[in-house]
């Protein structure tokens, strides 16, 4: 689970990492013969039985960086990724983020060049990054269906996945992921609700050298149980 690839000067909520990090990351992992890739592709692989090597890569909030620092690097590893972004948000910047600096998002244009690169899917992270928990009915549907169809139209293709805003969720917001036609959707530590609609995922950042990112690649399997039916 990566967020922002660039300046860590000011990072409170530890979103960023720098590109040569990123880049050290990644060529950690083709070194143990790992390639990241899409979540689709990922989940693809693992229903044929080819899952062995895959590592599903994600970046969340859809950061205008992930097509200037991102993108490069992870075409330099033969790589792919996710992005969750969000639709309602495009060309703005994180203001959900009280503590730390304006990051700009990408535009539609943005967005389009990303969905269109070679082994990049676009994913939703909602409308506008709210706790979704907290949400009522109809911000609920606007925030999961709404942002499907909406990005959807924007790039011309199915959009599979979702990522829940700050990682909260609970048995009625997985219920209405699953409802408005997602494949699968990508969460944090979903505890019991673990599955294809809650998929957890390891934070990764500045810091994760390549000890931490050998430790974060063992623990994961032994903290989460395995998750049926991908």
């Amino acid at each position: 689970m990566y967020h922002s690839v660039g300046d860590c000067s000011d990072d409170p909520y530890r979103v960023t990492v720098s590109p040569d990090r990123l880049d050290q990351q990644l060529r950690w992992l083709r070194r143990r013969g790992l390639r990241g890739v899409s979540m689709a592709d990922l989940l693809a692989a693992r229903a044929r039985g080819r899952g062995e090597g895959l590592v599903g890569l994600t970046f969340d909030d859809g950061y205008a960086d992930f097509v200037e620092s991102a993108l490069p690097l992870l075409h330099r590893h033969d790589c792919g990724a996710t992005l969750f972004v969000l639709p309602g948000r495009m060309g703005g910047d994180n203001a959900w983020d009280p503590r730390g600096p304006r990051k700009p998002l990408l535009s539609k244009q943005g967005i389009r060049l990303a969905a269109a690169s070679e082994g990049i899917e676009v994913g939703s992270h909602g409308l506008t990054h709210v706790d979704l928990t907290q949400a009522d009915d109809a911000l609920l549907h606007a925030e999961v269906a709404g942002s499907r169809a909406v990005l959807s139209e924007l790039i011309g293709a199915h959009i599979g996945g979702f990522c829940y805003p700050y990682g909260t969720l609970d048995r009625r917001v997985v219920d209405a992921v699953r409802g408005a036609g997602y494949t699968y959707a990508c969460a944090i530590d979903p505890g019991p609700l673990t599955g294809p609609h809650a998929l957890p995922r390891v934070h990764i950042g500045e810091n994760d050298t390549a000890v931490r990112l050998l430790l974060k690649h063992r623990l994961h399997r032994v903290r989460r149980r395995p998750v049926e039916g991908v």
